[in-house]
């Protein structure tokens, strides 16, 4: 008599405890996407996008399984019933007229994207392809961060392209582009494990000081290069009440600047010696100052903090997915109004992150998370979101242009979720020697992105202006400033 053979069981296994913190950390005003836009000068075809998919995303076997969370534990478990149709979809803008107002309209497509919960019976991610935008096509994609970091999503993204129109082994990008990191990250790396281990004790202290103030000095007499940077993270104030702050809602809005030329951005970095990183952070508070001067906000004395992930891991394992990055308060100068005193504000703070051990710290935490009860992580986010108004973000790409599926790539953007109370995201990339910057924002906060993306081009203007012309003493004239926004816009 035959025997019949039982039915596979679905392939499952146990979630990294970042990871896990990553989707618990899910809210109704903070979907935990990392929303992307990668824009082509031709059109694409449903088709070729979704082979494109099958052989290369899908090459990642983590994204034909679904999280599953449990009181004993997360879990990615394979789905049995995956539907790529469901995952990858065709999708068309309402009628425009113009250049204008079709970016508008890509605009709003994103913001609802990114407004928009994925669905939690299904792998946590999905690909939009918007036809006949820009002469081409667009492509926008949503990937939940518990399967990843942005530096890691990013290179699976462009592990979709290619250097040359027609691929070749000779135009994978991979060795074309990725590099060593340097030994600086081994060193974290090496760091990290020894971190982790202790994370669970880190949280826990923490949360005593939390309910009692008192154990902080207790804790800095114990000493310990960990506990100096807990009980320093854990001892900067709350961010200032500013409209970027306030109770959120669940519409996100999104918007994109035009792309700056990386040539100039290194200029700037030259002149003023320090990053190209320092220069575009600057750029954006200048952005931001702006803005907030405009709606009538006293910036006398203001700074602000944004959390920005550093990475903590070699470039050449950025397609190992997982979440390996700690977190870093920056100051963004808003109440600064010498645009030269910005950039060396910015990178003297971020000199200092570099020289402490800030973001394994927070990695620790976060592992740590993964394993707390829910209401000692909640109580965590809102504690460490209340310190910062906005995420941000800056990815170095390929500098050299890349193809989709034989479709030439334009522009490239994303945009990581912000956490707990953060309302702003602020995304900055690099590709194809321009810089592309980007704000998502909470639409009862910011409700018009645009309106501050718009200053970002004439605030490196004017950066460009006086680092190259030396004139560092002072803010810009009016006369000098009205004709550098005018040149820019």
């Amino acid at each position: 008599m035959a025997t019949t053979k039982a039915p596979r069981k679905p392939r499952k296994e146990p979630m990294s405890r970042v990871d896990t913190a990553w989707l618990r950390m899910e809210r109704p005003t903070n979907p935990m996407m990392i929303t992307g836009v990668l824009m082509l000068d031709e059109p694409m075809t449903l088709e070729t996008l979704k082979k494109l998919v099958r052989k290369r995303f899908l090459a990642y076997p983590r994204f034909l399984q679904k999280a599953v969370d449990t009181p004993a534990g997360a879990a990615w478990l394979e789905d049995e019933h995956f539907d790529l149709d469901w995952h990858v979809r065709m999708t068309a803008l309402p009628g425009r007229s113009d250049k204008k107002s079709e970016k508008k309209a890509f605009e709003r497509f994103v913001s609802q994207m990114a407004s928009t919960p994925l669905d939690k019976s299904k792998p946590l991610w999905q690909f939009h392809l918007v036809e006949k935008y820009g002469g081409g096509s667009a492509l926008v994609t949503r990937i939940h961060h518990s399967y990843a970091d942005g530096i890691a999503l990013v290179q699976v993204l462009l592990s979709l392209t290619d250097t040359t129109r027609k691929p070749e082994k000779s135009s994978e990008l991979r060795a074309a582009w990725l590099k060593q990191d340097g030994a600086e990250v081994v060193r974290r790396v090496g760091a990290m494990d020894r971190y982790m281990k202790i994370g669970g004790k880190v949280l826990d202290k923490g949360m005593e000081m939390y309910r009692d103030p008192t154990l902080a000095t207790m804790l800095a007499k114990e000493g310990g290069e960990i506990g100096r940077e807990l009980l320093a993270a854990l001892a900067l104030s709350d961010d200032p009440p500013t409209m970027l702050r306030g109770k959120l809602g669940v519409s996100k809005r999104v918007a994109w600047a035009e792309p700056l030329d990386l040539d100039e951005v290194k200029a700037v970095g030259r002149a003023c010696d320090c990053t190209v990183n320092d220069v575009l952070m600057a750029a954006a508070a200048g952005a931001l100052r702006s803005y907030m001067i405009e709606r009538g906000e006293d910036l006398e004395g203001v700074t602000l903090r944004a959390t920005v992930p550093v990475n903590l891991r070699p470039l050449e394992h950025a397609k190992k997915l997982g979440n390996h990055f700690g977190l870093v308060f920056l100051e963004l100068p808003v109440g600064e109004d010498n645009p030269i005193r910005r950039v060396e504000r910015v990178a003297q703070c971020m000199n200092d992150l570099k020289n402490s051990r800030q973001a394994i710290v927070a990695f620790g935490l976060l592992a740590a998370l993964g394993m707390a009860p829910t209401a000692v992580q909640g109580i965590a986010l809102e504690l460490f979101s209340r310190k910062a108004t906005a995420v941000a973000t800056n990815v170095p790409g390929p500098q050299q242009p890349l193809y989709l599926g034989g479709c030439k790539m334009r522009e490239m953007m994303f945009w990581v979720p912000q956490t707990g109370s953060i309302g702003i995201g602020i995304s900055i990339m690099s590709y194809n020697n321009r810089v592309h910057f980007g704000l998502i924002a909470d639409a009862k906060l910011v409700p018009d992105p645009d309106a501050v993306i718009q200053r970002f081009g004439p605030e490196f203007e004017k950066l460009l202006y006086l680092a190259l012309m030396g004139n560092w003493d002072k803010s810009l004239d009016s006369d000098a400033a009205a004709a550098l926004t005018a040149k820019s816009s």
